[in-house]
């Protein structure tokens, strides 16, 4: 486990803006060059215009002005309450492609409870086939 990122991912999951869900959820992403950057779900009463904490976490970063060689997600842990009976939360199909977006094969995704018990997987693993720049050209 990374215990930065977990701890990060933890931190700023009380940050969530959840009344409707009572889901909060919190990530934490590194990027090659080994900056971190954090984000917090935030929900709105227009669902489903909220965003999930791993796409606020890539906002953040895209925000923070990073060229394209510094947008590189080497690791990611997110941390939300387990689901459906004790299922280990996994980012949802729309995250699992923006993480893809700035992911490489061997990028590692981090899904934790927060006591921190959880499992990892490649961005493979959670979205075969995903698209990527270079499958657009």
């Amino acid at each position: 486990m990374d215990a930065e990122l977990f701890e990060r991912a933890r931190a700023v999951r009380d940050n969530a803006h959840a009344p409707y869900s009572r889901f909060p959820v919190g990530a934490a992403i590194r990027t090659e060059d080994g900056r971190v950057f954090v984000g917090a779900n935030v929900e709105n009463a227009a669902f489903p215009e909220g965003w999930c904490a791993e796409t606020s976490a890539i906002g953040a970063m895209i925000a923070a002005g990073t060229d394209a060689a510094s947008r590189r997600i080497a690791a990611v842990t997110v941390v939300a309450d387990r689901v459906d009976g004790g299922i280990v939360c996994t980012p949802c199909g729309g995250c699992r492609q923006r993480l893809r977006e700035f992911s490489t094969a061997s990028t590692v995704i981090e899904c934790r409870d927060p006591a921190g018990a959880g499992s990892a997987f490649g961005i493979a693993d959670l979205l075969p086939s995903g698209f990527t720049i270079e499958s657009q050209f």
